[in-house]
């Protein structure tokens, strides 16, 4: 069955990234009770999130979306090709730091860079370690040594 909606998009995005050696995560949880659709590490050890938006009403919504901004160097938004990208030009949604991606579930082309605002040395560690954790329960899971119920690293 095809992908659709916020998984399309991601899909999308985790191909482009992957040719810019950025390697993503989905549905990662922050310290402060968020949720980032992606988030990932490039090369440099950069920490980059995405918040995949697929509704108008969901985005406009959105007025949580700054407390993503304490936990990565680069906050990108990605939207499906369809989707009206105008309000992301608005002054609230800070279109000087974030970035913009328009995305399917074949791939995805980076329709304006995200600014970088460098992590304090200590929370680029600790962001990093949880993810490289998260990351490595999920392929314990997958690989059937853990329980998919373990829940000692969210």
């Amino acid at each position: 069955m095809p992908l659709t909606g916020a998984a399309a998009v991601a899909r999308g995005v985790a191909r482009l990234f992957s040719r810019h050696d950025i390697m993503v995560l989905s549905e990662v949880s922050l310290p402060n009770k968020r949720r980032a659709d992606l988030m990932g590490v490039d090369a440099k050890g950069q920490i980059v999130i995405v918040e995949i938006k697929v509704a108008r009403g969901d985005l406009l919504g959105d007025n949580k979306w700054t407390e993503y901004l304490d936990y990565c160097d680069r906050f990108y938004w990605a939207l499906p090709s369809d989707f009206d990208a105008s309000p992301l030009d608005r002054p609230d949604f800070m279109p000087e730091r974030a970035g913009l991606i328009i995305a399917d579930a074949y791939d995805a082309e980076m329709v304006r860079s995200a600014a970088t605002h460098a992590l304090a040395p200590a929370r680029r560690k600790t962001e990093t370690m949880r993810l490289a954790r998260r990351s490595m329960q999920r392929l314990s899971v997958v690989h059937g040594w853990i329980d998919p119920q373990a829940r000692e690293f969210y």
